[in-house]
């Protein structure tokens, strides 16, 4: 028997710190000989990454436990911050990765005399130090090569990054001319080397100011002296308007690349001398994505000579290419969005894959089985706590129309709940979640933060508006000097659509974002009618203060170049779209929450908007969370922040939510 009560109003198992518990999901997982290794989150613990380890024998084990932090701050959305090897005298594993609160590198041989990390890089006194990612461990020559971030000064642009060497030996741990420089500095931007099989040839991605990676990059080849130094570094493919998202090198000595020259990231086997490239799948779906972290694969190859790819428009499976004919195979399996970085050893494919009603997982593929005749199966999972699916929404994908007719790509997850049912008539309220990026894209898997708001009678409507990546370059280049517009169009429509259809109420619509996705929110409530209330989380809302003010990083510091505009040519544009120039036109509550270490989306931002708002009589509530960047990590941050969330829905949209702190919202 259900209990009739209002949406909003129901009781769920689906606490709060049960989703904190939930949020983020294991990534970078890789091999060490026959272990495979990954990054898991702890929200519990200060929200630190964990490495975990997953031996051959199956047993899996955290040998760095806090105050150990494995992550990077490179671009601040930081990358691959671990890589391992198998010594060749036998020793066993040594893995190298970044510490989070000095962001170091220190190696670790687990087993091994004396087992505690050692550092190997050297600190700076200069601006924000030395970071580094994208690590490749190589033992036959005694270094660890990777990305390294270098700060010239105290400004967020007074930066270098170059690809180097950093001696294993501990030589540079306190001197900086031991670390060996690999390229020059003559691009802005670099990832990592791929080394051809022979050792000869290396080949990496760069790209400058103003475009972003997934605008237009450059393939850069050079040979490889005997003592490793590059020379002759020469431009193979991309260009202004070419994104080339992935190098990497078949066994055979192929160089192969994911380039969107066609509208869509499909893979291409690049010639080494003409520059020639052959795509090698044509097909209108996405085989890579935006580079918002260095070291992401989106495809390896494999010994076989297959190559193990993520490919789809929209979500993303794991399939087998074979090279020489075209043919593309499908892995097995439940899952509905598979996501890298894809790792291969021998025969194995690993990488994190989820579906509805499971959060992301590692997942192994071993491609010596027949026809693919068993199922990729787990072998690591960052949360283990028992969900009952009965309180899980069943999402809905679903395409809508915007202006012009134009598509757009949401998923819907409405209210569910065993126990209870709202009243005759009564249509739910829903919120319009907007992702970050805003080069982006949110998938439709199991997330206990939409599960939080469902199960208690709140739908959710997530929206890949124009702009979003999964869907070519067209969809893509929408947002090109529409930020602000196309956006906020885009989820207007959806949320029209909804009220129209009679799936929501259209009298309780929110909006919440964060990032990007909380520039959007604060754009709709300053330039429409259309949601009763809603959640700005770390935004922009001052164009001209985000980049002429200096109130961000160095990577997304021209990014608006391409969102806006030419700052130069239409600098009332930036002033004119920024939302804490309408602050006046706000009319509905808010709920505000920023991190206070934030250097992406500063809180200068929401302070400025605040100062407009401040006299006016608009209901609302600001919080902010010290130790927190861009982006919440830490569990009693989550929680604070969900369940002051669900106070304003419940205030605005006239009910009691169960066991819930009043939210106070001042005017």
């Amino acid at each position: 028997m259900s209990v009739t009560s209002p949406y909003g109003a129901w009781e769920s198992p689906i606490d709060a710190r049960l989703a904190a518990a939930h949020d983020g999901s294991p990534d970078f997982a890789g091999t060490v000989g026959d272990e495979v290794w990954w990054t898991e989150p702890r929200p519990a613990e200060g929200g630190r990454r964990d490495l975990v380890r997953r031996r051959a024998d199956g047993t899996v084990q955290s040998p760095l436990p806090a105050p150990w932090n494995v992550r990077s701050r490179v671009m601040e959305y930081g990358g691959l911050s671990w890589a391992g090897a198998v010594l060749p005298d036998g020793r066993g594993p040594l893995v190298v990765f970044v510490h989070f609160p000095d962001q170091r590198l220190y190696a670790y041989e687990p087993g091994a005399p004396g087992t505690e990390p050692r550092p190997l890089s050297p600190v700076s006194s200069v601006g924000d130090g030395l970071r580094w990612a994208d690590l490749q461990v190589r033992p036959e020559r005694g270094e660890v090569w990777c990305v390294l971030e270098e700060f010239t000064g105290d400004g967020p642009t007074d930066v270098r990054r170059v690809i180097a060497a950093v001696p294993l030996d501990g030589s540079a741990a306190g001197d900086r001319g031991a670390v060996r420089e690999l390229s020059d500095d003559a691009h802005r931007f670099v990832t990592a080397p791929r080394l051809s099989p022979d050792g000869r040839r290396a080949a990496w991605i760069a790209w400058d100011h103003p475009r972003m990676p997934w605008d237009g990059t450059e393939l850069k080849l050079a040979e490889v002296s005997d003592e490793g130094a590059f020379l002759g570094a020469r431009t193979l493919i991309g260009g202004p308007e070419e994104s080339v998202a992935q190098v990497e090198w078949a066994p055979d000595g192929t160089l192969l690349a994911a380039t969107d020259r066609t509208g869509w990231w499909n893979i291409h086997r690049v010639d080494t001398t003409s520059g020639d490239a052959v795509n090698l799948c044509p097909r209108e779906e996405e085989f890579a994505g935006p580079a918002w972290r260095l070291g992401y694969r989106w495809f390896a190859a494999l010994d076989s000579g297959l190559v193990a790819v993520l490919h789809g428009r929209g979500a993303q499976r794991l399939g087998l290419l074979d090279p020489a004919t075209g043919e593309l195979t499908d892995a097995p399996g439940e899952w509905t969005e598979w996501a890298g970085p894809l790792a291969v050893s021998g025969t194995r494919v690993i990488g994190t894959a989820a579906g509805p009603r499971t959060g992301f997982q590692v997942v192994e593929l071993d491609t010596a089985l027949p026809g693919l005749s068993a199922a990729p199966r787990v072998i690591g999972s960052a949360h283990h706590d028992a969900v009952d699916p009965a309180y899980l929404p069943e999402p809905v994908e679903r395409t809508f129309t915007g202006p012009g007719g134009r598509e757009i790509h949401a998923q819907l997850y409405p209210p569910a709940n065993p126990g209870f049912a709202a009243p005759d008539g009564e249509l739910p309220p829903y919120v319009i979640w907007v992702h970050g990026g805003p080069t982006s894209r949110v998938p439709l898997v199991l997330d206990l933060e939409i599960a939080y708001f469902t199960s208690r009678g709140i739908g959710v409507a997530e929206v890949n508006h124009g702009g979003s990546t999964g869907y070519g370059r067209e969809y893509r280049n929408r947002l090109r000097e529409q930020w602000g517009i196309v956006d906020v169009e885009d989820c207007a429509a959806v949320a029209r659509t909804l009220a129209e259809e009679g799936t929501a109420d259209g009298a309780r619509l929110a909006i919440r974002g964060g990032s990007a996705g909380g520039w959007t929110a604060g754009a709709s409530l300053t330039s429409t009618d259309v949601y009763a209330c809603g959640t700005i989380r770390y935004p922009v809302l001052d164009l001209t203060g985000w980049v002429a003010g200096g109130e961000t990083h160095d990577f997304e510091s021209q990014y608006l170049e391409s969102l806006i505009g030419p700052l130069a040519e239409v600098p009332d544009r930036y002033r004119d779209r920024s939302p804490v120039q309408h602050a006046d036109r706000v009319t509905v509550p808010f709920l505000m929450l920023q991190g206070l270490d934030d250097v992406i989306c500063r809180p200068v931002q929401c302070e400025r908007f605040l100062a407009r708002i401040a006299g006016r009589g608009i209901p609302h509530a600001y919080r902010t969370f010290e130790g927190e960047g861009h982006g919440f990590r830490r569990e009693s941050t989550l929680v604070a922040s969900v369940e002051g969330e669900l106070s304003l829905y419940g205030q605005v949209f006239g009910f009691t939510p169960p066991r819930v702190p009043l939210l106070e919202l001042t005017k």
